[in-house]
């Protein structure tokens, strides 16, 4: 079990995540519309998602959806920095809390590890677009991680 990750403890940096995620979810599509690993460091992660008016609910707001695929990511990259390529570490729970309406802009997570054992590892993710001091979303995202 890690409960404080140190500077060792990182498997994969920023660039390395990054081409993880395009081979793992390549899907098609524009790269650059893509979410993009900007930071990491031991226990934190931070992605940014470019804005895109399809993210918009009615109301003009960032929906739901876009928000908990988002937080999901995030998760999963900072888990994966930990541990690195483990495809099928997978998503076990989340829960989100909307908290102001996520105004338009480019969507970034800021991700803490708050736990990672051997099986489960423990995400908070806070969402926001404005500024990280006006988060528009807060999500418990765990992982299990495959023996």
């Amino acid at each position: 079990m890690t409960d404080a990750p140190n500077a060792a403890s990182l498997k994969l940096n920023a660039d390395q995540l990054n081409d993880f995620l395009w081979r793992a979810f390549s899907g098609g599509g524009d790269r650059e519309q893509r979410s993009r690993i900007v930071e990491v460091s031991p226990g934190f992660l931070r992605t940014r998602l470019p804005y895109n008016p399809g993210f918009l609910r009615p109301g003009g707001v960032i929906s739901g959806p876009t928000m908990m695929s988002m937080a999901d990511t995030a998760a999963y990259a900072l888990i994966l920095a930990h541990i690195g390529e483990v495809e099928m570490a997978v998503t076990t729970s989340l829960t989100i809390h909307f908290l102001r309406p996520c105004k338009q802009g480019d969507l970034v997570a800021d991700a803490t590890l708050l736990r990672l054992g051997r099986r489960i590892a423990t995400c908070d993710i806070r969402l926001w677009t404005e500024a990280p001091d006006k988060i528009a979303a807060q999500a418990m995202v765990a992982y299990a991680i495959p023996t």
